[in-house]
This record gives structure tokens, sequence and C-alpha cells, in this order.
């Protein structure tokens, strides 16, 4: 049984896609606009965004910067101008590896302003327009680092799992109104911000493969959208461990930091 109306038919719908001048915002825009969605694509990245119009036409480019609440606002109401907005899909995203021990208060507060707060102008700026319509979808890209508490995460995990508490609480909220929500949790995707990682990746996948997922998500009517599934089931276990298990587990992962399930472990 489907948690979410499917959404299998893009030709003539509405998406606006934030954070989309590159990594999965960009390839799922892509994949939208290829199905037939009219897309409108919003970043900082002003250049990123022209040059995606360019080559998909009939997109739009709507510049914003998502820690500025009146810009937020008013992209929304340039997209909701043209028509009823059937799906906006918040995947802006900030992210630099930290520790307590290298405690870091000007990053902490950059990672809430872009990552949360975004969010929360995002949807402020579109529920009244999704309730008076009772129709459309909300999708809030969050991580499996926002399962756990993990390593070099001080200050990027706690908003993921913002986010994923968020989306769990705008669902039970938003379905009696009509309103679709749905969480996008990634493993390793090549991006901008996974270039930074100076580790092994266990199950990296590209932004075209993660988008083909999202979409494969939202068709089946999944309120979870997760990937790829040989890395995130593992990760998904750890939330069940005892914290005793948990912590030792990660310890000894630190120690090992290139371990990996078995079956991501390099042929000799």
């Amino acid at each position: 049984m489907s948690l979410n109306t499917p959404l299998s038919e893009w030709q003539g719908k509405v998406a606006w896609l934030i954070g989309a001048s590159s990594g999965i915002g960009e390839a799922t825009a892509h994949a939208l606009h290829a199905a037939g969605a009219r897309v409108y694509v919003s970043a900082r990245n002003e250049a990123a965004l022209a040059r995606f119009v360019q080559t998909h036409p009939g997109a739009v480019a709507l510049p914003l910067d998502v820690t500025d609440p009146a810009a937020v606002s008013a992209a929304a109401h340039k997209v909701q101008q043209a028509g009823s907005l059937d799906l906006v899909m918040y995947c802006a995203g900030h992210y630099k590896a930290q520790r307590a021990d290298h405690f870091d208060l000007p990053q902490m507060i950059r990672h809430q302003e872009v990552n949360y707060l975004g969010a929360l102008y995002m949807l402020d700026a579109v529920l009244p327009h999704l309730l008076e319509r009772r129709a459309g979808h909300i999708c809030l890209v969050g991580s499996v680092a926002g399962y756990r508490g993990l390593p070099k995460s001080l200050a990027y995990g706690p908003t993921k799992a913002a986010l994923i508490n968020l989306a769990e609480t705008l669902y039970m909220d938003l379905l009696p109104n009509g309103i679709s929500v749905s969480l996008v949790n990634p493993g390793f995707v090549e991006t901008p911000l996974t270039e930074q990682n100076n580790f092994k990746m266990p199950a990296l996948i590209n932004s075209s493969q993660a988008a083909a997922e999202i979409l494969a998500g939202w068709r089946k009517g999944e309120f979870e959208i997760h990937f790829p599934k040989r890395f995130t089931l593992w990760v998904k276990l750890l939330r069940w461990l005892p914290n005793k298990a948990f912590f030792a587990l990660v310890r000894r992962l630190v120690k090992n930091p290139h371990a990996v399930p078995a079956n991501e472990r390099p042929k000799s």
C-alpha cells in the first residue's frame, strides 16, 4: 500500500527544485524535465542555473539564497503565479566535516541556516497555496547521516536528523489535507559536497542514479526513499542497536576508517 499519492505522470506538472545548481537537485530537475514537467530551478549559483535553462527549454531559473526568507517567498510567488505547484523539493545543502574537539560555532550555525531553516522558509512560502488546493507534494532531502550521531558529523548530522523528524511530522499533519510528503535519505552520492571527503565512500553512486531512485520512489508512492539500499540498509540497522553496541561498533570502524561491508570491499 502506497503511503503517498503515486507520481508517475509529469507532463505539464509544475515542479520547483531548491538547490538545483548541482548534484542531486540538478540531476532530479533534469529527469523531471525529460519526463515532461515544467521545471523551476533555484539556487545561489546564477551561472549554473542559466546553463541549466539553456539546455532545458521551458525551464525557469529563480536564483535565491535559501537563508533569505523574503527571497524564498518571492520565488514561491512566481512559481505559484504560473499555476498549480505540484511538487516542491528542498535539496539545498551545506556540509563541512566537524568534530567537537574543533568546535566551530559559525559553521554550526551555517549548517542550520542552509540545511534546516531554509526548509522552514520554503514551507512558510508554499503551505498556504498547497493547503488551499488540498493537493501537491513536498519532498525534503535528508541523509542517512541523520539516523544516528556519527564521527565528523557534528554540524551536518543534526540538521539532517531535524529534517527527518520534520518530514515525518509533516506527513502526519498534511496527509488528511491531500498533500503528500516524501523524505529522501541518500547514502554516498557524487556531488560537490561529497568531493570534500578524504575516505573511501561505500556504494558510491552518481547523481543521475540518485535522481532515478527518487523518481522511482515517487512513482511507488513511498514516504522514505533511501539509496543505494546495499549501503543504506546497513546504516538503518544502526538505529536499532542498543547504545552500548552502537558506540562500540562506531569506535571500531573509526579505528579502521576503510572498513566497509564485505560485498563492497575491493577485490584483490
